[in-house]
């Protein structure tokens, strides 16, 4: 990639920082990102002098998902519709299995450690980018959710909420699209720890590089460990099958409006400006 517009990568102690890079639209996911995003954990996962992979985002906020638009155009945003205007399940099916569930999922099989710096919001598709992670250190101002049940969707692509949070937990945030902090974050085992959001980026380096001393094979050995007895007790199967009803998702709003979502995000944005 000869440029990156949206991302920005750096390597210093063993430790690859990525940084999502566009927070003047609180790191709302556009087409461009995605691709830079998995251009840069490539180059940490083949790059032998890094040892330890971070992500963190600029700003206020860690990302307000996917970007779904607003008064001006982006020429980086996705577009699936046919020439004419229509949209097609099958087009949509295909580009979010590459470009969402695809991508989140080789990110989790990295063979190197991933650690997440988590601050302010994390809506939706940004649950796309961190479910994957192996750790997470977040600030005290954190606010997990996924509010898509508001566009008559059952969750997001890559769909590890129950995993992550424990079935009524999961059916609880979807349900209510209540958020979930840094205190019960931490209680639930999803955050390793809470710290001053002016402090949360050198923690999570200081994190990262005391995990770079470690040997790299053990490191990854570990994680396959962890992950293959996730995956044995049905980790994988369970995401393409809820990827599935979630595409099931944008073909009933397709049916009902022509629109792969049905737009009631009023209340998302609001929520977003005034925070």
């Amino acid at each position: 990639m000869d440029e990156l517009k949206y991302v920005e990568y750096e390597t210093a102690d063993a430790v690859a920082t990525i940084t999502l890079a566009r927070p003047e639209k609180a790191n709302a996911q556009n087409e461009r990102m995605l691709d830079e995003l998995h251009y840069c954990f490539s180059a940490a996962e083949y790059d032998d002098e890094v040892t330890v992979i971070v992500l963190r985002g600029q700003g206020k906020h860690f990302s307000a998902g996917h970007d779904l638009g607003g008064s001006a155009p982006d020429p980086d945003a996705v577009s699936l519709a046919e020439p004419d205007g229509a949209w097609h399940l099958n087009k949509i099916y295909r580009w979010e299995a590459r470009k969402y569930l695809g991508y989140s999922w080789h990110w989790r099989n990295i063979p190197k450690p991933t650690i997440g710096a988590i601050q302010g919001k994390a809506i939706a598709g940004a649950l796309n980018l961190i479910w994957p992670l192996d750790l997470l250190v977040v600030a005290d101002d954190v606010e997990f959710s996924d509010p898509v049940v508001l566009m008559a969707i059952g969750g997001v692509e890559y769909h590890g909420h129950t995993w992550e949070l424990g079935a009524r937990r999961a059916k609880d945030l979807l349900f209510t699209q209540r958020t979930l902090g840094a205190e019960e974050a931490v209680q639930i085992g999803l955050a390793r720890e809470a710290v001053a959001r002016d402090r949360l980026w050198d923690r999570t380096h200081e994190l990262a590089v005391q995990i770079a001393r470690n040997n790299p094979f053990g490191l990854a050995q570990a994680k396959r460990a962890v992950n293959q007895t996730l995956d044995v007790q049905g980790y994988y199967t369970a995401l393409q099958s809820v990827f599935d009803v979630h595409s099931v998702g944008h073909g009933n709003a397709i049916s009902v409006s022509g629109y792969p979502i049905l737009m009631q995000l009023d209340e998302m944005k609001q929520n977003l400006k005034q925070s």
